[in-house]
């Protein structure tokens, strides 16, 4: 079964869908010794590229809108989609509302990642209020950390 419920080869193709908010649009802009100098459409080129590589679909969505985010997060389990990735930019820190979303669509796995070592930068930055409702968090490794989220999914379905 999709969604979650199972994992298997064969019968489909894994289906994963990333969600980037707060100004993750504007990667290759503000801060490139943060955030790196590959613009969002580079990104998300570079998602698609390597989630074509591992076989697998992926669709990427970005908004600066919590609601919409929660949206996205929710026609995941409508949709029966296998796996989430979200980096959910300034709302890591703050949004109960993001948590509650990924915990409703359990037990479709979601990573959440970050560009920059959030436990490095300003003490507002360590605590996330999202991670808890996630399979993990990886933070630090630039935009290869959406690569390393894919494979981790991957690896987590395929263990199911």
């Amino acid at each position: 079964q999709r969604g979650g419920g199972g994992y298997c080869e064969e019968a489909y193709t894994v289906n994963i869908l990333v969600i980037n908010g707060p100004n993750i649009n504007m990667t290759g802009i503000r801060e490139q010794g943060v955030y790196g100098a590959r613009n969002y459409t580079e990104i998300t080129a570079m998602i698609a590229a390597e989630a074509k590589q591992r076989g697998i679909e992926v669709e990427v969505f970005q908004s600066n809108v919590e609601g919409e985010m929660i949206d996205a997060i929710q026609r995941c389990y409508f949709e029966h989609m296998d796996g989430l990735i979200i980096n959910p930019g300034a709302y890591t820190h703050t949004s109960y509302a993001l948590h509650d979303a990924i915990k409703s669509i359990a037990p479709i796995p979601a990573v959440e990642v970050h560009f920059s070592n959030v436990h490095a930068r300003e003490s507002f930055r360590h605590e996330s209020k999202t991670a808890p409702a996630c399979l993990g968090q990886l933070c630090g490794f630039g935009d290869y950390g959406y690569v390393m989220a894919m494979d981790a999914l991957i690896q987590h379905l395929t263990k199911k």
